[in-house]
């Protein structure tokens, strides 16, 4: 087994360039803006750097429900989350090739006492402006108590 090593997003961006550093850029502007998102009188409007980063007219976002996402919907969906959300990451690894970043990270997230950590891998594609127009989230996450399917036991 390949023995993944977990840094702060921000200590590796140095040794990232093109697309992949874009994708660090992304993931530590989203950190600073879902802890912006608590402040009083916080919204939507507070979420321009990332829309910065992302093609808004055409960015799609697939998540780890299969749900679909145009920018519009996102961002409302960030506020609203990110509003009582706890959020922060690991970086474990990036690959860039042919304008598609694959990054995995450990991410912790919850409110209030519930927190959970689990490793994703969030895909993103690139426009012909480096900017992401499109974005595939996959997660590894524990089983929930008493859902383990008999082949596992």
């Amino acid at each position: 087994m390949v023995e993944k090593v977990v840094d702060d997003v921000g200590a590796v961006l140095e040794q990232h360039s093109g697309l992949a550093r874009r994708v660090l850029e992304y993931s530590l502007t989203m950190k600073r803006l879902v802890d912006a998102a608590k402040a009083p009188g916080a919204t939507v409007d507070d979420w321009a750097p990332l829309a910065d980063m992302v093609a808004v007219d055409d960015f799609e976002r697939v998540g780890n429900f299969l749900e679909v996402m145009r920018w519009p919907e996102y961002v409302q969906f960030l506020a609203r989350w990110a509003s009582s959300a706890q959020w922060e990451c690991s970086f474990r690894r990036v690959t860039e090739h042919d304008g598609v970043v694959f990054l995995e990270l450990e991410e912790r997230s919850g409110a209030g006492e519930g927190r959970t950590a689990v490793n994703s891998v969030s895909v993103y594609e690139f426009d012909a402006a480096g900017k992401i127009r499109h974005l595939d989230i996959y997660l590894q996450m524990p089983m929930p108590r008493g859902a383990m399917p008999a082949a596992y036991e």
